[in-house]
């Protein structure tokens, strides 16, 4: 599983980031986490708010920080 964390490194942003290691700890799912702080590789994915979430290429979270159940179900 390939998950992306897309920001600028804002506090959202790491936050995110932390929510989404937390998760794949606890789900023990075998993901590669990636930051994604280029704006152009970001404006790819069609996302114009960070942080953003995708997933193995799907969009799942913009703008906000996620739930960890959120992620969790998403991991499953």
């Amino acid at each position: 599983m390939e998950i992306k964390v897309l920001g600028p490194g804002c506090p959202k942003c790491q936050q995110t980031e932390k929510v989404i290691k937390e998760a794949v700890a606890e789900s023990g799912v075998a993901a590669d986490i990636e930051k994604v702080t280029d704006a152009m590789k970001i404006a790819g994915y069609g996302v114009f708010g960070t942080p953003a979430v995708v997933i193995d290429g799907q969009v799942k979270s913009v703008g906000k920080i996620p739930k960890k159940e959120d992620v969790l179900s998403w991991l499953k």
